[in-house]
């Protein structure tokens, strides 16, 4: 259980960052209501996402699958789950029964997990999933994500062959270091371009999910309508320790 000063921060760190993301937005002219911040709780308490849902918001991010389908279900069914990390394709299922309320997979990077995605949300009957392709910006090999060349390919398998699968947009993961911002966001929305000319879709309703803690202000002013935020709400991640 977090302490309630710790949760009074928490709720005001989250009002600080809409606040930052709503002038990054209007800075260059952009509609501030398309720009949706996740909250990424990664390895905190339940109790410091509900703080943050009684002040109001909806949105939440998550980057393990074991990690979210143990908070869901003790947390309000209105919730718009947003899954940012990497699935592998045998998650799949178990990922969508244990959330009932996902409404976004950021991190498709290949056919396999589309499909295994697809799949699951036939056989489980529920609405169409909204996902976005996972693109590797920074060229690091340890990264998910498929090379920009690939990105219209998978995009229009996901587009044609996953009739379950709403194709929403695109997201990248830059260097931890931020050294690959910002040419990893520049990447992006040039793939954007690509895929939007070669699909036929329209850039203004095209989703991008780039930017966290420490970059997410000019990852919005460069086009991001998705920024996930972990530490600069919830603090400094608190891995276990390992035993020596």
């Amino acid at each position: 259980m977090a302490a309630p000063a710790v949760e009074a921060t928490v709720a005001t760190a989250l009002r600080s960052v809409i606040l930052r993301a709503r002038n990054a937005a209007e800075k260059v002219g952009r509609d501030p209501e398309r720009v949706r911040v996740l909250p990424v709780s990664k390895t905190k308490p339940v109790s410091l996402i509900r703080q943050i849902y009684d002040a109001g918001h909806r949105c939440f991010g998550e980057n393990y699958v074991q990690e979210i389908i143990d908070k869901a279900p003790q947390l309000p069914d209105d919730i718009e789950w947003h899954f940012v990390g990497h699935l592998q394709s045998n998650k799949a299922k178990t990922l969508l029964t244990g959330v009932p309320n996902l409404a976004m997979v950021h991190g498709v990077d290949g056919e396999k997990v589309a499909n295994h995605l697809d799949r699951a949300v036939s056989t489980l009957g529920r609405h169409p999933l909204k996902v976005l392709v996972q693109v590797n910006t920074s060229g690091e090999v340890s990264k998910s994500g498929i090379e920009p060349s690939s990105v219209v390919d998978l995009a229009r398998h996901v587009k044609q062959h996953c009739p379950n699968l709403v194709f929403s947009g695109l997201m990248t993961i830059g260097m931890p270091d931020y050294t690959s911002t910002p040419e990893n966001f520049r990447t992006l929305s040039n793939c954007r371009a690509d895929v939007c000319k070669a699909l036929g879709m329209a850039e203004d309703q095209f989703e991008l999910s780039m930017g966290m803690s420490g970059d997410f202000e000019l990852a919005i002013e460069m086009g991001s309508t998705n920024v996930r935020v972990g530490s600069t709400i919830f603090g400094p991640r608190e891995y276990p320790k390992k035993a020596t």
